[in-house]
């Protein structure tokens, strides 16, 4: 087996140096969209007033009415990173197959991976329009509890405001997981389609890797039997899991 004229059998490579690299242009694209959400879901939020006994119900139904009409808006927007990831996966391959010397772009260019494609746009459709609905649901929750608990509404309104931080963070958590996991996606649709079986997994090389993916940085992997990657017992391939910014980089036989 070869990989990359055995770069990728270096443990020493980075992801930042290799093809396949992160897609940092197109994570920066959703992440501003993503923001855009979260500020949104900030202010329906805002408008909640601990002393209305209504208040509680006009939020959530309000936040999740924003998560059914949000849903062609996601749809696009997932729909342009889905693409972009897409078209830059196909370029690295190309790129690869030079480098190599294998005669691959056809192959590569006829890769079935529109299956892949429209399963990742639905998994983003619904977790974009999740960000307001888990919102909704928080909201509820801690009104309710308060209540239960005869805690004062000031408090209670102090609780529920920090939903807005808890929306961010998620909004953040989807932007920087789920580009990397569709390139990883993309790539493994490609590799298997030209006959690839193996990957090997490069970390980002740095101080903010985590010690359970530090160990698999050049070590070689089947694509449908992934690594444990994070405790317990967790299996996923590269880029797969929150926030991780490690990647696949395809193994090709010789043949």
């Amino acid at each position: 087996m070869i990989a990359l004229r055995g770069l990728a059998l270096d443990r020493k490579i980075e992801a930042k140096n290799a093809p396949f690299a992160r897609a940092v242009k197109i994570e920066k694209f959703y992440e501003r969209r993503l923001r855009q959400v979260a500020a949104a879901v900030g202010a329906l939020i805002a408008g909640f007033d601990a002393e209305n006994p209504d208040s509680v119900i006009y939020t959530t139904t309000a936040l999740r009415e924003y998560g059914r009409i949000l849903e062609p808006w996601a749809g696009s927007v997932a729909w342009r990173m889905i693409k972009e990831t897409a078209a830059r996966d196909e370029f690295n391959w190309n790129t690869m197959a030079q480098k190599m010397g294998i005669a691959l772009r056809a192959e590569i260019a006829s890769a079935p991976t529109g299956a892949a494609m429209r399963q990742l746009l639905a998994e983003q459709i619904d977790l974009i329009t999740s960000i307001p609905r888990e919102a909704a649901q928080r909201v509820h929750d801690m009104a309710q509890e308060g209540i239960v608990q005869g805690t004062r509404p000031a408090a209670i309104a102090a609780k529920i405001y920090e939903t807005e931080g808890v929306t961010k963070s998620r909004a953040m958590l989807i932007a920087h997981t789920e580009v990397s996991r569709a390139g990883t996606t993309l790539t493994r649709a490609r590799a298997e389609f030209i006959g690839s079986e193996f990957f090997t997994w490069v970390t980002a090389g740095d101080s903010l890797v985590r010690p359970s993916h530090r160990v698999l940085n050049g070590r070689t992997f089947r694509w449908d039997d992934p690594p444990i990657c994070d405790p317990p017992g967790y299996r996923a391939l590269p880029g797969c899991i929150w926030r991780c910014r490690c990647i696949a980089i395809p193994v090709l036989s010789d043949s």
